[in-house]
Parts: C-alpha cells; sequence; structure tokens
C-alpha cells in the first residue's frame, strides 16, 4: 500500500491512498464467508458455498463491495498511522478507482490537530473572590434544617407565607384551557415561588375554598415561556410549627449535643463549599489567561460536528420536558441567533481547551496509571446513574477508554497550570489549592466538550 498527504489548510488534509489488488485478498475472502453465511443455495449447506457459486448467483461485483466496505476501514487506520496524522472527527472517503484485478485507489478527507506554540503556562497571576460565610449564612442553613423537621398543623384563617396549601390550577390562553397547565391537589409552600410568578401574591390573604385570577409566564410544557391566564383554587390550609432552636434540636437533627457545635459544623460545611467555588473560579481565569496568549486554527467540520451534536442533546432533553425550542429561549430570555453565537463560542473555547491542555500533557510527558484511571470512572460512573461495574462495560464496549484517558491527562494538564499559577484573593492572600481533589477543579467528561478522536468513520463510494 502506497500513501500519500496533501495539506489543505491548517487543520485539514487529503489521504491518497493506493492498494493492489493482491493486498485485499484477506478482505475477499472474508466478503466470500460473510455472503456464504447469507445466503440459500440449493445444494450446498449454509455457509459452504464455494466462492465461484457466489459469483455465479449473487454476482462478482457485490463481493467485491463487501470487500472494499471491509478493507477501507483499517486501510485508512494505516494510512493515519504511517503518515503520524493526528485526526480530529470522522473522514469523507472516496473511492476513485477500483477494477477487478486492479488497484483500488481512494482519498480520504480530515480534519487534523492543528499546529501551534504552546503558550507559557507558569507564573499566571489571578485574582479570585474571598472566601467568607456569613452568620446569615448560618442562619439560612440552620432554619432550612428547622424546615424540616417541622411539623404542620391544620388552620383556619387566611394563607400567610411560610403556610402549606393544598391547590387547584387551571391555565388558559385565549380562553382555551392548557392539558399541560392544568393540576389538581397540588401541595405547595406559599413564599416559595416554586411554581409560577404571582401565585404567592395571588392566594396569599385567601381562605379555604377561594379562588384567585393572574396573568403569569408559563415555565414548562409546550407554551413555555407564554404569558397564560392562571385560575387557583385554595383547598387546605396548614402552618409549620418549627422546633426551638436550643440544643435539643440539634441533638435531635444532627450528631452534635449543642447548638453551638451544630453551627460551627455548618459554618465548616459552607466555609469548605465556598473554598470549592474559589477553586473553580481560581481554574476559570487561569486556563482563560492561559488560552488568550495564543491562537488556535479550529478544524471547522469538528466545530460544526460539536455544534450539531449539542443542539440534538439539547433537543431532546427539551422534548422530555414537554417543551419546544422556542419556548425554552423564551425562558432563557435569548432568541435563536444569541443562542448560536453563545452555542458557537463555548464550543470554540472547549476544543481550544482541548488543543491546549492535550499539548502541554504530551510536552511534560504526563502518563496516567490504572489506579488514576480507575479512580476517575468511578467519578464518571457516579454522574451516570450506573455502577461502576455497569459504566466500566460500556466504556470498554463502545471503545470508549482512550476517551477517558484522555480526560484524566487533561485534568492532570490542568492541575499543572494551576500548581504553576500564582492565585490571590481579593484581599491580597495566596490561595493554595493543593487540598481540593481534581474534580474540584473542573475535572470531568464535559469540561472541554467531547473527545476529539477519530471516533466515527464513514465513507461514499464515486
Amino acid at each position: 500500500m502506497k500513501s500519500a498527504v496533501e495539506t489543505l489548510d491548517p487543520t485539514r488534509v487529503r489521504l491518497t491512498v493506493e492498494v493492489p489488488f493482491a493486498e485485499l485478498k484477506p478482505s475477499l475472502d472474508t466478503a466470500y464467508k460473510k455472503i456464504a453465511e447469507q445466503v440459500t443455495v440449493p445444494g450446498f449447506r449454509k455457509g459452504k458455498v464455494p466462492p465461484r457459486v457466489i459469483d455465479q448467483r449473487i454476482g462478482r461485483g457485490a463481493v467485491l463491495e463487501e470487500a472494499i466496505n471491509t478493507a477501507l476501514p483499517d486501510l485508512y487506520s494505516q494510512a493515519i498511522t504511517e503518515n503520524k496524522i493526528e485526526v480530529v472527527g470522522s473522514p469523507e472517503v472516496e473511492v476513485t478507482e477500483f477494477a477487478d484485478g486492479e488497484q483500488l485507489k481512494f482519498t480520504a478527507e480530515v480534519d487534523v490537530r492543528p499546529e501551534f506554540d504552546l503558550p507559557e503556562y507558569k507564573g499566571v497571576a489571578v485574582e479570585v473572590e474571598d472566601v467568607a460565610v456569613a452568620d446569615e449564612d448560618v442562619d439560612e442553613q440552620v432554619d432550612a434544617l428547622r424546615k424540616r423537621f417541622g411539623t404542620l398543623t391544620g388552620v383556619e384563617r387566611p394563607v400567610e407565607s411560610g403556610d402549606f396549601v393544598t391547590i387547584d390550577l387551571i391555565a388558559t390562553i385565549d380562553g382555551e384551557e392548557l392539558e399541560d397547565g392544568t393540576a389538581t391537589g397540588v401541595s405547595y409552600e406559599v413564599g416559595s415561588n416554586s411554581m409560577v410568578d404571582g401565585l404567592d401574591e395571588a392566594i396569599t390573604g385567601k381562605s379555604a375554598g377561594e379562588e384567585a385570577e393572574f396573568v403569569s409566564k408559563l415555565v414548562g410544557g409546550s407554551h413555555a415561556g407564554e404569558d397564560a391566564d392562571i385560575k387557583v383554587t385554595v383547598g387546605a390550609v396548614k402552618a409549620r410549627e418549627l422546633p426551638e432552636l436550643d440544643d435539643e434540636f440539634a441533638q435531635l437533627a444532627s450528631e452534635f449535643d449543642t447548638l453551638e457545635e451544630l453551627r460551627a459544623d455548618i459554618r465548616g460545611r459552607l466555609e469548605r463549599a465556598k473554598r470549592f467555588e474559589q477553586g473553580a473560579q481560581a481554574r476559570d481565569k487561569v486556563l482563560e489567561s492561559v488560552l488568550t496568549k495564543v491562537e488556535i486554527p479550529l478544524p471547522a467540520k469538528a466545530v460544526d460536528a460539536e455544534i450539531d451534536w449539542r443542539n440534538q442533546q439539547l433537543d431532546q432533553q427539551i422534548q422530555q420536558a414537554g417543551m419546544t425550542r422556542e419556548g425554552f429561549l423564551r425562558l432563557q430570555g435569548q432568541d435563536a441567533d444569541t443562542f448560536a453565537a453563545d452555542l458557537d463560542k463555548q464550543v470554540r473555547d472547549g476544543m481550544k481547551a482541548q488543543f491546549v491542555l492535550d499539548r502541554l500533557a504530551d510536552q511534560e510527558q504526563l502518563s496516567v496509571n490504572q489506579a488514576e484511571l480507575t479512580q476517575h470512572l468511578i467519578r464518571r460512573a457516579s454522574g451516570s446513574g450506573m455502577s461502576a461495574d455497569q459504566f466500566a462495560k460500556s466504556v470498554v464496549d463502545s471503545g470508549q477508554v482512550p476517551a477517558l484517558v484522555g480526560e484524566v491527562r487533561r485534568g492532570k494538564a490542568l492541575q499543572l497550570i494551576l500548581e504553576n499559577a500564582e492565585i490571590k484573593d481579593a484581599s491580597g492572600n495566596a490561595v493554595d489549592l493543593s487540598l481540593l481533589d481534581t474534580p474540584a477543579l473542573g475535572e470531568g467528561p464535559d469540561a472541554f466538550g467531547r473527545e476529539l478522536g477519530d471516533e466515527h468513520y464513514g465513507h461514499d463510494h464515486a
């Protein structure tokens, strides 16, 4: 086999491959065997039909086409390896010459990783927000805990904020009742603003059995984002009685003996959460600073493919929620053009980050051991709803192990950048991220978009 590479632009090449007919014999043998197992010919057992009979009954052309379909992926991969091409995405393959007994000639156009000089990543200086937990933050968490241990008691008085009410809702647009805008016997906490805007105001002051009407923008269903007329009927009204805030409550709601110990634990948890948020902010700012130092041409078809994939994923989620794309955009306060521009930027920024982190991982010869891969796999499994064994099997079966290795390497490259950065908070104090796990610093399956590789293969016969 002979192959040659032609550079079409900084991110795309064309491979020209010539294969002598003799090298196709293994693929021809495989094609005859496959067809023999699929056809029924009187006088021959299935799978034992001789090639000459297949040529007579099925046709030599069908065998040749099957052989080409079998051979092309391996021939393409061989050419990629021989020419040391780092491909991105799927190739566009075209058979340009082929006849029985003659050489096979095909071309493959494919996006490739761009060449660029890795920017200086050491000494990047950024400032992040201070970590501060106010007494009000602790009070809010304590109040939420008290509510969990509260009791509900029926009352005969008008609705007040904080009450729990049973309500019936009917939504109409232009007088037409909406099938997905009707609810009966719904329990609702007044003041939570967890359903539709205007509901709290409409039912506050109403008593059981009374009705109220108001206009609100729908937040779900097929008419999401549209204004609807809402009619609400108040059913039962219940008040929540909270436990006294004392040491006895601390013993009831936690493993601590005193309220002071409980508040101290809550403060510590809030501080740790804010430190993780601080770490995420540092990660984003440091990486953004590094990326601004380099211009990288991005493969257009790979960008388009990623945008298409993300749009498909979003449309599936919107459909499952019973919404439309138009309704979703209305809720987001965006029009189609603005959303498309934001998505395009996200994809390009993510792809650029992948290229830089992969190049850094190569330069620093970062490797991934089995323990690191296993740990990452367990983290991914926990977010997928599958057990670690199930997730591992799906990864292996789909050939995605290299993708997971790539994720870990990028995480380690990002960690290296952060370790060499100068990060201070708004008060001028140095921020130490060494205590934070890599996941808190943004390593993950979707941190920078999907894995960029030749995971898809397709071709068109000329």
